[in-house]
């Protein structure tokens, strides 16, 4: 991801944790890599609704989500 977009995306986030940002979506959170500019929707049950992340990226991105969903703001 081109670094000006990722500031922008990182300054627009919630939470950001080990490279990913977090923010509230319409449907329940988008999560995007900063690093490669994948992104990842979950709906507030934590079901995935719209990924361009692979298998591996979906499973870390959830658990950063899991663990980290009591600081995004309300």
């Amino acid at each position: 991801m081109p670094e000006e977009m990722a500031v922008r995306v990182a300054e627009a986030a919630d939470v950001i944790v080990n490279g990913y940002a977090l923010m509230k979506h319409d449907l329940g959170v988008r999560i995007v890599n900063l690093d490669t500019g994948n992104v990842a929707v979950f709906s507030d049950s934590d079901e995935m609704l719209e990924t361009s992340m692979s298998e591996i990226e979906l499973a870390i991105a959830l658990k950063y989500l899991k663990a980290n969903r009591q600081y995004m703001a309300q």
